[in-house]
């Protein structure tokens, strides 16, 4: 089994996410489905059915997130020093097609959130940029075309 990097707030968020889901939203639906089961028959019972539904897909995203924080390694990020772009830099990139600057923190993949800018190290832009230094041009291969990026710095901040 590999391991996989992620960052500590990542994890952290994770774990987060696992505690709610076993110690409040399993609960919860226990009650449910105990209250649903003295409704009577249960081959009619839609409040049982939903219930159950729901209880399969905690019961998977339990699964999932368990397995996740399994094979994950912590990088801590403010311990980094490298000279060139590496997990967990936070990447300041000058976008040439769209003439505006823009900041990426690279990530793992159970934590990326294009929204949030962080982009996992495995995505097209993660890959380009891993390796690259202050002042290196990357291009990516996106759908609509090549995306030009000019590497303004890059900082290692947790």
């Amino acid at each position: 089994m590999d391991e996989l990097p992620i960052t500590l707030a990542g994890k952290t968020k994770l774990e987060a996410e696992l505690n709610h889901l076993v110690k409040i939203e399993r609960e919860e639906l226990k009650i449910s489905i105990s209250e649903a089961r003295e409704l009577g028959d249960l081959k009619e019972n839609a409040e049982y059915h939903a219930a159950k539904e729901k209880q399969g897909i905690v019961e998977g995203r339990i699964a999932q997130l368990q397995g996740i924080l399994a094979r994950s390694r912590v990088v801590e990020v403010s311990k980094i020093r490298s000279k060139k772009i590496v997990f967990g830099a936070t990447v300041h990139v000058f976008d040439v097609a769209k003439n505006m600057h823009v900041t990426f923190k690279i990530v793992g993949e159970d934590e990326s959130e294009f929204k949030d800018h962080k982009i996992s190290y495995s995505s097209p832009l993660g890959k380009a940029l891993i390796g690259k230094e202050e002042g290196d041009t990357v291009i990516v291969k996106a759908p609509k075309g090549d995306i030009e990026y000019e590497v303004e710095g890059f900082e290692f901040v947790d």
